[in-house]
């Protein structure tokens, strides 16, 4: 691919989002604006920045590369994930919204914190904000390394220049600040991602000859998923699906960027449509990154690296302007991403702990000097600690999940939570999942990814029977 080219549309394509960047500042005005839009995201806005700030870059380059390397397998994860979303916007989106407003919440933090007061209160939103800027430090670092890959594989770089790069990238991006400039670059990124998984699955299929011909050849490829849903263990196979379903989708109702689109919404109405565009784009996101890892096992064969697949197959497809274009359909996933989760984490040390209470320096100001240290030490840990970009993702998605989400499911739920529970069920979470993830053999598989959930809702949920006297 003519790495000029691509250069160009990158530079055009970042261009365009700092001059997005520049016109959302100017409707910024007070906290609620800069945290949350002030509250008046349409469905479209609303829908399609929650799922690109979802998807990320795990979903383009960890999707499709866990398609090319388990197979069958990987699509319990993808059709997991559409689960996950639909639960999360008909069942948690509604009551998240009325909270927020009727609460004046600003934050995940808040919600998770509410009807506790006084020192009790200030533990829990300290113990949140910790979790959400450790699992958030990890989580920003697979998106940089993303955008490192993402260079690296384009114009040669060394590895760690890549992602130094990448990172810088998006931290100069991030800094224009506020949740308006998120959302709505955050739009035009979803826009550009769906589009590079409607056109490279779809190409992939007509140079294997057409859609039958494509699933002819899925038929040659044999792996234990496939011979259990043809064979005589449908039953097992189904189960498998729903304990993988239930598996990967949950942990997304407790992310602190994702709660916040639902409590920027302005209507009702806006809500009911935002539910079936976000759901929409998830199915069709992770259905064709798992056609087109799938279809990558026949078109490029054996890779160094299964996670370049995506680069992979658009070499192949498409080396010229079309190619570079859905070359930054990747950095919008990691984009997509990172800056909303760089948005939290200035929200989470400005506004949830109140750093700038009683000095000089604004929230904004705040919030800009914690965004650019968070990015710096996501750097250090992407360039550091070696791990690939699917495995960082599910780490940081399973912990923050675990700690936060049982939390915000019992409150969508409208069950009645005791404060003096808050605590201990999120530590509980939080600390399952690290012990987990610690394990030789369980990292990745579904008692990671369900045990610590469900042990924050017991804390929550499960009351003590009445002493017998």
């Amino acid at each position: 691919m003519n790495t000029t080219i691509v250069l160009i549309t990158l530079v055009a394509y970042k261009v365009l989002l700092v001059l997005i960047g520049f016109w959302a500042q100017r409707r910024v005005k007070s906290e609620q604006d800069f945290f949350l839009a002030g509250r008046q995201l349409g469905p479209w806005v609303g829908a399609v920045s929650y799922a690109a700030s979802a998807a990320s870059a795990w979903t383009l380059l960890g999707m499709s590369g866990l398609a090319y390397t388990m197979g069958y397998a990987s699509l319990w994860v993808a059709l997991g994930a559409i689960v996950g979303c639909a639960v999360s916007w008909f069942v948690v989106a509604p009551r998240v919204m009325s909270l927020a407003g009727e609460e004046k919440l600003l934050s995940a933090t808040e919600l998770v914190a509410l009807g506790s007061s006084g020192a009790q209160r200030a533990w829990i939103i300290r113990a949140a904000s910790l979790v959400i800027l450790f699992c958030f430090v990890i989580y920003i670092a697979s998106q940089f390394q993303g955008a490192g890959n993402t260079f690296s594989s384009t114009f040669g770089l060394d590895n760690a220049e890549s992602i130094a790069l990448g990172g810088l990238v998006i931290l100069v991006y991030t800094l224009l600040g506020g949740f308006w400039a998120v959302s709505v670059t955050d739009t035009v990124q979803g826009l550009l991602m769906i589009a590079a998984a409607l056109l490279l699955p779809t190409a992939a299929i007509i140079e294997l000859g057409g859609m039958s011909a494509f699933i002819g050849a899925l038929g040659g490829i044999t792996d234990p998923t496939y011979t259990s849903f043809t064979g005589n263990n449908m039953g097992l196979a189904l189960l498998g699906f729903l304990l993988g379903s239930l598996a990967i989708g949950i942990s997304s109702i407790g992310q602190p960027h994702l709660v916040a689109r639902f409590m920027a919404l302005k209507d009702t109405r806006a809500l009911k449509q935002a539910q079936f565009i976000a759901t929409g784009w998830y199915a069709i996101m992770f259905i064709g990154m798992w056609v087109l890892g799938m279809s990558g096992r026949l078109l490029v064969g054996d890779l160094g690296n299964s996670e370049e697949v995506f680069f992979a197959v658009n070499e192949a497809l498409f080396p010229s302007v079309l190619g570079a274009i859905l070359l930054a359909a990747v950095l919008s996933a990691i984009m997509s991403t990172a800056d909303s989760m760089l948005l939290v984490t200035g929200t989470t040390v400005a506004h949830d702990l109140g750093v700038n209470r009683g000095r000089r320096w604004s929230a904004l100001a705040i919030s800009r000097l914690v965004i650019a240290v968070i990015s710096l030490a996501a750097i250090t840990v992407a360039i550091t600690v070696p791990a690939t970009i699917f495995e960082r993702v599910l780490f940081a998605w399973v912990a923050i999940g675990s700690a936060l989400g049982p939390n915000v499911l019992c409150r969508a739920l409208g069950l009645s939570i005791a404060p003096g529970r808050i605590l201990p069920a999120m530590l509980l979470g939080f600390g399952a999942a690290l012990v987990f993830y610690s394990l030789p053999d369980a990292p990745g598989d579904i008692a990671e990814r369900t045990i610590p959930f469900l042990l924050g809702i017991a804390v929550l949920t499960l009351r003590r029977r009445p002493r017998i006297t």
